[in-house]
């Protein structure tokens, strides 16, 4: 099998989870399983970023240590993961992975010896919750464009990486693709950055600053390594460097990093100087997402609209939570959150087209043909199969082209057509009159479009997907499937896939 490389980003664990991190946890793990679903074979590597000095000073406002707040909130994310279904094959903790410190350290070393690596002292403003230095001129009215605050103003002697010498190989392989952007539009921002004029950044900070936080400069225990030199390793760390190298060199380079808007700058300028730098190669693809919006607000600790996605998981479950945020949440710009309307697909999206269908197509089978049907003769069902097959198309297409969002409002559009084939064949009438080859035709065909939904619906919704399967006794989820008629089934009566809420 062809194999599949994808990240999520490692989140910093100074707070909780919020529902933004949600989002690109499913995001993630929908492309994931597509892939798996076509064939590939699949590995997820996601984590939590420690070295940060924005955990530090969390914990120092909670009267903590950094170690207790790093085990504590890596665990939560670790938590959501599980919870919310990602599908990941390795959780890597950069504070605590010691497979991760050595990389941090190897790839310091080879960038070392491709002369990329240099010391000198350094003024300039700095905004510790992005980790970054800023520009007067990217500055807005004087505060950080990310975070809104004003930077400080840090000087000290580090160690720098070379970022200049990349220039123009960084805008060659972002203008033809070779390292593809996605969408178009973070792509045109990205090669803005790099023509703007890429200038050496720092890749360290004093032990002192760190608060002795971090992974030691290898050679120089003075200095702490940059946060973000020290995490971006983590994608070669998931991957099997440096203990599985075997591992590794099935797996690199990987196929998409999945990321926000936010830390573009980090994956698709600095990450591909690095890797070139260290002489590795370079990842396929990045996926950039927009921010999870509240009721029309930016999430806010002192608004105090900040959603957690675990909270929604028990209240809602975890398929109802990845559908909306799936289906509402543009896959590539700023989308809203809202609990009300959460409730509202669950309740007329969910229970009242999905699960209406299947709860009644299955249960009819199993009461009144005993859950068995078999290969009809198809008649008008023709049509109806060969439109489900149209939209399977658009399904398998959008999602490999990366639009989420799209591909699951095919899946639903599915659902919809077997509803209203359902209602309009009237199969219950049809026995009534005591036409038994029409009705069986329709619930045939019905069948197979629940089946063919148990499979396209999976990336999205995978517990209840897996439901489905098991109700019409198919447990395939490939996608190939999708485009096949069963000729037989043996239907288990339903239980209720999604239940409604108040």
């Amino acid at each position: 099998m062809p194999k599949f490389y994808i990240t999520t980003s490692i989140p910093y664990v100074n707070a909780r989870p919020h529902v933004g991190h949600a989002l690109e946890f499913v995001q993630t793990d929908v492309i994931a399983r597509y892939r798996k679903a076509k064939g590939y074979s699949v590995s997820l590597t996601t984590g939590s970023d420690e070295n940060s000095l924005t955990n530090v000073l969390a914990a120092e406002k909670l009267g903590i240590g950094v170690r207790e707040l790093c085990d504590a909130n890596s665990l939560l994310f670790r938590s959501m993961a599980d919870r919310i279904g990602l599908s990941y094959d390795a959780f890597v903790r950069t504070s605590a992975d010691k497979d991760h410190a050595a990389v941090a350290e190897a790839i310091w070393g080879r960038c070392s010896k491709s002369g990329d690596i240099y010391r000198k002292k350094y003024k300039g403003l700095y905004c510790v919750r992005c980790e970054l230095y800023y520009t007067e001129s990217e500055l807005v009215a004087g505060l950080c464009p990310e975070h809104k605050v004003k930077p400080e103003v840090v000087e000290e002697e580090n160690y720098f990486f070379r970022l200049s010498r990349y220039q123009d190989r960084i805008l060659e392989l972002v203008e033809k693709g070779t390292v593809r952007i996605t969408p178009d539009g973070r792509k045109n921002e990205v090669l803005s950055f790099v023509k703007s004029g890429l200038e050496d950044f720092s890749i360290s900070r004093s032990v002192k600053r760190a608060h002795g936080w971090g992974i030691p400069v290898p050679g120089d225990p003075s200095q702490i390594i940059y946060v973000w030199f020290d995490a971006l390793g983590t994608y070669l760390t998931g991957a099997g460097m440096p203990s599985d190298m075997k591992r590794f060199g099935k797996l690199w380079p990987a196929d998409v990093h999945v990321i926000g808007k936010g830390i573009a700058r980090f994956h698709a300028v600095y990450w591909l100087a690095m890797l070139i730098s260290a002489g590795l190669e370079l990842p396929r693809e990045i996926f950039i997402h927009g921010y999870v919006t509240i009721e029309g607000q930016k999430m806010s600790k002192s608004i105090g609209n900040v959603v957690d996605p675990i909270d929604m998981i028990e209240k809602y479950g975890a398929d109802p939570l990845r559908y909306y945020l799936i289906k509402n949440v543009s896959t590539f710009e700023d989308g809203d959150f809202s609990e009300k309307a959460l409730r509202e697909a669950i309740n007329s999206e969910l229970v009242g087209n999905l699960g209406n269908f299947v709860n009644r197509t299955l249960t009819f089978i199993s009461s009144k043909l005993d859950g068995k049907i078999e290969e009809q003769e198809l008649g008008e069902g023709a049509l109806a199969m060969k439109n489900v097959a149209g939209l399977v198309d658009d399904v398998d297409a959008l999602l490999a082209d990366g639009q989420l969002n799209a591909a699951l409002l095919k899946v639903m559009e599915i659902s919809g057509m077997g509803n209203k084939y359902f209602q309009d064949s009237e199969p219950w009438k049809l026995v009534k009159e005591g036409d038994g080859p029409a009705a069986r035709e329709v619930l045939f065909v019905c069948a197979n479009i629940c089946r063919i939904l148990g499979i396209v619906a999976w990336p999205f919704m995978p517990a209840a997907s897996e439901k489905l399967l098991g109700y019409v006794g198919c447990g395939t989820h490939n996608f190939a499937q999708a485009r096949k008629l069963v000729k037989k089934f043996a239907v288990v009566r339903p239980q209720i896939l999604f239940s409604k809420v108040e």
